[in-house]
């Protein structure tokens, strides 16, 4: 390359660099300056295995066929109104119980180019909110002795996860440590400090077993079905980047 050349391309470079800082453009760019890196990265994984406090079943019914609106609705009504009453008995409150759906539609048949009614379905599901997880079969067998006919969507959650990742992300980091220490010594170099840290969060679990026998206020209700909550595992991915001497 000659010097003119060597001149227009650095010009031109210049003018490139120039550009994006007056127009602060932002996207992924990478110059590597020399073949060597000066940091050495490392991934580690923490995990804390935490038994739900919360749970969650929906449960309602779903009326099909009634000849009248009037009838669908009636009940719609009577099954919703008597699995609430039923909930409230096992001591869940009413700020713990919400409906999460009510609807009635009429159903069709189309003849002689015409849609006619043929009568009218609906459906009602109220969401039932518990701190005590293992009365969960017993939410389940007050609702169907109620009268509903459909549970929905049970499942078992930590309420504030947050308060263990702290605890997940110190394992996390411990690992990338330990990991990084015997990498530096396979390879014969020396580490200094942490340059950077990224963190990634996850969460999976393991099945945990229930006991109903705490809750003899409808034992006489018949056999409760079970149900297993599960442990949450509280998970964090960490990578430190350590200088390399």
């Amino acid at each position: 390359m000659n010097t003119k050349t060597l001149g227009v391309s650095l010009f031109l470079v210049a003018l490139f660099l120039l550009f994006i800082k007056a127009f602060d453009i932002s996207y992924p760019l990478k110059v590597n300056l020399s073949n060597s890196s000066g940091e050495l990265s490392v991934v580690g994984e923490g995990k804390v295995d935490v038994v739900p406090d919360i749970a969650y079943i929906d449960a309602g019914v779903v009326v099909s066929g009634a000849r009248t609106m009037d009838g669908a609705r009636g009940k719609i009504d009577e099954v919703n109104n008597k699995l609430i009453e039923s909930v409230k008995k096992l001591g869940i409150s009413s700020s713990d119980i919400k409906t999460t759906n009510y609807s009635i539609n009429p159903s069709y048949t189309y003849e002689n180019n015409t849609n006619k009614i043929t009568g009218f379905d609906g459906n009602a599901t109220i969401t039932i909110k518990t701190k005590k997880t293992d009365a969960v079969p017993l939410i389940v067998e007050a609702a169907t002795v109620a009268g509903a006919n459909q549970i929905n969507n049970t499942r078992f959650v930590v309420d504030t996860p947050e308060k263990y990742r702290e605890a997940a992300r110190e394992a996390a980091i411990k690992n990338a440590k330990d990991q990084a220490a015997k990498i530096a010594k396979s390879l014969g170099i020396t580490l200094g400090r942490v340059t950077n840290v990224v963190e990634s969060i996850g969460s999976g679990g393991v099945v945990y077993p229930m006991d109903s026998k705490s809750f003899p206020v409808v034992a006489n209700m018949g056999s409760a079905p079970t149900f297993e909550a599960g442990t949450e595992t509280i998970t964090s991915t960490v990578t430190l980047f350590f200088e390399k001497r």
